[in-house]
């Protein structure tokens, strides 16, 4: 069937160029006619994603969606047509049919379920009406002036006849950029209803996915009646066709597709009316829960609404097919909305038979969060006695903490994933149980004088007096990998701090990681706050948890430094409180005595070179060189293990140097450093602020005015004058744990302890006192007065 040029005013000549590329290729009611396109013939054997799923049971988990290889997407009125319900939304119309064409070349199987052809047809018959009004009206002014036009109300029918062909000439278009074809099927109530047609519509859709077209389905609706109040929704094989709602839900059903994407205008189901004060996104949805919500009022154009949308889920999912409603108009997420989803990113409403043992990550947060202000209303001597009781526990249950280690220790080897270093944090043994406990009594006695601390008192006026105190940040993200004892440190430090905390740790210790902290929520209960401390045991991915904006304070990383850069990447509106890189340097002077150079090169390197504060590049003053100093380094480094790369300034001097080094911005995290050399004391500054990460820096000198100026002009978090890199640590720091180690310019900088987990809050009492008191004509004048601090008393 071709389409009359005149008929299609929207396009122009270069799309119309565009149509002829691919033939198109229409199915109503009643028949079809097909013309092919040498890509019709593309083998389905050719495709990048041969996955076979037997079809019968929905998907689970979010994290599933992956697997799905037939995808429905329908696509809301609000979704395609624009704000003002007269044509279409072309932008986001793009990059929806993009994200399609993207899945469909990855070997998938995608049908669209569309509407818009009313709004195609509304601004079509408004331009040729008003065109028509505009010529008559010439015809008969002999002055040529026109008068106001109106433009009548349209019937819903015609505008679906005469914007049906434009919507797919759009749609070929669209996709003909992608090299890939499709095709268009018109149906009704009845199709489905008549098993004939029913039949020859079921094999139609068939041959076009076998042949790795795109079918766009939509509703016949030049032809199609009004809906009937029938008994909607009553079986798997029962199901009204009176929106496109409807139609993708019996449409995914009858083709056994694996996964159902709803497109609409808000982001997902609520738990009452969208825009109303309480209500909250329901990540997943099960069939039990729909009496607990309240439906809202049905979106701007279409006939369905969310209660219908909801239905329509219910029975495909009870048909076999993952449904997942999301929002199609946002702007920042229409481009990736569809991939996301099927990537199995938080996104939107998944609809799930299984419903998880647990709580959701969000119920979770918000138990930590009534937790924690509990927690935080404790007298200090309370929240100390939890962190003694912690530290006795990780005592008196050591064999059944090292009992778990050992299982994901021997997980982790048999599976071959986890590096040395890697391997070596996971493991525990008893001498770090009893380091860690020694660390948390630590943190106890530094509880004593912390939440509530008074650290600024002012005298406003006579009887109006400011006071600055210490207060929890609030709910606290850690992410940690491979590190067990980061679980019972940080939870002191919270504890201590009064802020509520949730952990997510890696799954090589999921093990090691329950036992800890089903101590932790032990030593919680004495005092009534068991759930201040929270575990994330869900399929939760990282990404996910740094879009909780609004429940989640401040993010910790604990980890190698992708996944530091990953967490500060995904967490768009939390701050992250850590560093990418542990990229630390010892400068060796030329006033450095060899006793003390050779200790604490092998210390920074040796001790634990997996750690963030391992030196990571050796810098050498120049005079060094070939002399019993410089012979002594290699020598120890050499038997040590350790592999030297030479930056470009050393591997200049030598004539058989070692590997040069591809980068001098390297953090190796194993027994490899890189060896450079400097001209002086400022040289090295240089290098340091040009190719460090702020993190730990060292010089080795016996020049105290040579060590002074190191330390004051080198921009590091933590600057060291002969003592090894490794003691940039909270607990040798004195501050009995960390949190990590920050190299932010902003709130807390250098190993974060306690006094890093706590911000201020004003508290102003007055007596009846206006700012119009102190007005020119007022009675009161502003006093300003330091008031001295009273200093608590800790035992």
């Amino acid at each position: 069937m071709q389409l009359p040029r005149n008929q299609i005013p929207v396009f122009s000549d270069i799309m119309l160029q565009r149509l002829a590329l691919c033939s198109r290729l229409k199915v109503v009611t009643g028949g079809w006619q097909m013309k092919t396109c040498p890509r019709f013939t593309r083998a389905a054997s050719q495709a990048k994603f041969p996955l076979t799923r037997t079809h019968g049971k929905s998907f689970a988990h979010r994290s599933e969606l992956k697997h799905a290889k037939r995808i429905v997407v329908k696509l809301g009125s609000a979704v395609v047509t624009r704000g003002d319900e007269c044509g279409l939304a072309l932008g986001r119309l793009a990059s929806i049919v993009e994200q399609v064409a993207v899945l469909q070349n990855q070997g998938r199987e995608m049908m669209i379920v569309t509407s818009g052809a009313v709004a195609f047809g509304k601004q079509r018959l408004r331009h040729e009406i008003l065109l028509s009004q505009s010529v008559r009206q010439a015809l008969h002014s002999g002055q040529n002036q026109l008068k106001e036009m109106s433009v009548p109300v349209l019937e819903a029918r015609a505008c679906a006849a005469a914007g049906q062909s434009g919507l797919m000439a759009l749609y070929e278009a669209m996709f003909t950029q992608y090299s890939t074809c499709t095709a268009q099927i018109l149906v009704t109530n009845l199709d489905f209803h008549d098993d004939q047609k029913r039949r020859n519509l079921n094999s139609t859709l068939h041959e076009l996915l076998r042949m790795n077209i795109v079918p766009i389905i939509n509703t016949n609706d030049a032809v199609v009646p009004p809906p009937e109040p029938n008994s909607d929704l009553q079986g798997v094989n029962v199901i009204s066709i009176k929106d496109n709602d409807s139609l993708a839900a019996r449409l995914a059903v009858e083709m056994k597709a694996d996964l159902l994407i709803a497109l609409s205008d808000v982001e997902g189901l609520y738990d009452s009316p969208p825009g109303s004060d309480d209500a909250k996104l329901i990540d997943i949805f099960y069939p039990g829960d729909q009496q607990s919500i309240t439906y809202g009022t049905k979106s701007r154009v279409g006939i369905g609404g969310m209660e219908a949308k909801v239905k329509a889920a219910l029975w495909a999912l009870q048909g076999g097919t993952s449904v997942v409603i999301a929002n199609g108009t946002h702007p920042k997420v229409t481009g990736h909305v569809i991939t996301d989803i099927v990537e199995g990113k938080k996104v939107g409403t998944f609809f799930s038979e299984v419903k998880p043992a647990g709580p959701t990550v969000e119920q979770q947060t918000e138990m930590a969060r009534q937790g924690g202000r509990s927690l935080a209303a404790l007298l200090p001597e309370q929240r100390g006695d939890i962190i003694c009781h912690l530290a006795d526990l990780l005592t008196e249950k050591r064999e059944e903490i090292l009992e778990a280690n050992k299982k994901d220790m021997e997980i982790a080897v048999s599976g071959g994933r986890l590096s040395p270093p890697l391997l070596n944090r996971l493991s525990l043994s008893t001498a770090k149980l009893n380091s860690l406990a020694i660390g948390l009594r630590q943190i106890a006695v530094s509880s004593q004088d912390s939440v509530g601390r008074v650290i600024r008192r002012t005298r406003i006026a006579n009887n109006l007096e400011l006071e600055q105190i210490t207060v929890p940040i609030g709910v606290l993200l850690v992410i940690f990998e491979s590190r067990p004892d980061c679980l019972p440190q940080v939870s002191a430090l919270a504890i201590a701090s009064g802020n509520a905390l949730l952990l997510k740790g890696g799954k090589e210790a999921s093990n090691t990681n329950k036992i800890l902290h089903q101590l932790t929520q032990e030593a919680l209960a004495i005092h009534g706050v068991r759930d201040a401390v929270q575990l994330v045991s869900t399929r939760e991915e990282v990404e996910d948890l740094c879009r909780l904006d609004k429940m989640i304070d401040l993010i910790i990383p604990r980890g190698s430094s992708q996944l530091v850069r990953d967490i500060q990447r995904a967490a768009k509106g939390i701050p992250v409180l850590g560093h990418s890189e542990g990229i630390c340097h010892v400068y060796i002077d030329v006033d450095a005595s060899i006793d003390k150079v050779i200790k604490i090169i092998r210390d920074s390197k040796c001790d634990y070179p997996a750690a963030c504060n391992a030196m990571e590049t050796l810098l050498v003053h120049r005079d060094l060189l070939r002399t019993p100093l410089f012979d002594q380094i290699i020598d120890m480094l050499r038997v040590e293990r350790v592999k030297i790369h030479a930056g470009p300034k050393f591997a200049s001097y030598l004539t058989f140097s070692p590997s040069e080094v591809k980068s001098l911005r390297t953090e190796y995290g194993d027994l490899e450093c890189c060896i450079e050399v400097v001209d002086s004391m400022q040289d090295a500054i240089d290098h340091i602020h040009k190719y460090g990460s702020s993190h730990t820096d060292v010089i080795v000198t016996d020049n105290e005015e040579t060590a002074e100026n190191f330390l004051q002009q080198l921009d590091s978090a933590c600057v060291f004058w002969n003592a090894s890199s490794r003691f940039s640590d909270g607990y040798r720091f004195g501050l009995g744990a960390e949190v990590g180690i920050s190299t932010a310019r902003i709130h807390a900088r250098g190993p974060v302890g306690l006094e890093g987990l706590l911000t201020t809050k004003w508290v102003l009492r007055g007596d009846g006192h206006t700012v119009s008191d102190f007005s020119e004509q007022g009675s009161m004048k502003y006093l300003h007065e330091n008031i001295p601090v009273p200093h608590r008393t800790s035992n």
